[in-house]
């Protein structure tokens, strides 16, 4: 007497195989609905805020307004002060990316391709800048720049936010710049290329993701930054947006309606900018930093 095997349905598996790969796909996109919404609610909350009456937003914080209260906008738009806290940001921030961006690429170049003694041990001294928030060096920072004489200046905004960006900047630079097939170094030595032409004429051309990616870095980190503005800047006519907002507070009420809208005309140039360079970006953490 021989024991048979049960027939095996064919079928059954890739039916199964399928029922798996659905049930997957339908709790990555439940994950991603979760993630979507952390990030979108308190944006769209504080957007909706801001076309609020004071009591409306106390007594309904995150439902629509009772009444749109479109002169919230209106009245900040064509504020002269708006327009010039945006300008100063803009110059600002501007400074900050181009020579975090010029300064991080050229040191990142000689790191990645230039053999010298003491390299390693100077390229940790940089990155030792990521371990230190720059609060915590508020009071050296603001007698170093007191004794520059760039008190009250927008150096002495630009300089510190310079200093603080470069230790992640060379890093994400590097990296990407190692990731670069040898071949092209090689070959443009032989053409009698130095590493100057090598930088400019190759290196450079194909590096724009990691350049948007420190670029954007660069940007949202300076256009938001509020500690440096606050402490070497006394001028109202050198603020930038962040210290806009204590304009709106008052000694005895906040008008948190007018907080809400400014917030929301300031942020939206960053969220622009980062959807419209998001592709450089992506490719740019992958192809440099994870390589």
């Amino acid at each position: 007497m021989t024991d048979t095997a049960p027939p095996i349905d064919a079928a059954s598996a890739p039916s199964s195989g399928r029922t798996l790969g659905r049930r997957t796909k339908t709790y990555l996109y439940a994950a991603l609905l979760v993630v979507a919404a952390v990030v979108l609610v308190p944006l769209i909350t504080t957007a909706l805020g801001g076309f609020k009456t004071l009591g409306d937003l106390r007594g309904n914080a995150f439902g629509l307004p009772q009444t749109w209260m479109f002169s919230n906008y209106t009245d900040i738009l064509i504020s002269q002060r708006y327009w010039l806290q945006m300008g100063n940001s803009l110059l600002i921030a501007g400074l900050t990316v181009f020579l975090v961006v010029a300064l991080a690429a050229m040191a990142a170049f000689v790191f990645a391709h230039v053999r010298f003694f003491g390299s390693e041990h100077l390229l940790n001294y940089f990155l030792i800048g990521l371990m230190f928030p720059a609060a915590t060096a508020i009071l050296p920072l603001f007698i170093r720049i007191r004794d520059l004489g760039l008190l009250d200046t927008y150096w002495g905004v630009v300089l510190p936010q310079v200093a603080f960006g470069l230790g992640m900047s060379i890093l994400l630079f590097r990296n990407y710049f190692r990731g670069m097939p040898s071949e092209l170094f090689d070959a443009a030595f032989v053409d009698g290329a130095g590493y100057f032409r090598f930088f400019w004429h190759i290196t450079l051309p194909l590096s724009r993701p990691i350049i948007a990616t420190v670029g954007i870095i660069s940007f949202v980190g300076s256009w938001n930054s509020y500690i440096l503005p606050l402490i070497m800047l006394n001028s109202e006519s050198k603020y930038p947006w962040p210290l806009g907002i204590m304009v709106y507070r008052g000694e005895f009420s906040t008008d948190w309606q007018l907080i809400l809208a400014f917030i929301t005309l300031t942020i939206t140039p960053t969220v622009i900018v980062f959807f419209a360079a998001q592709k450089h970006i992506i490719a740019g953490l992958t192809a440099g930093a994870v390589k």
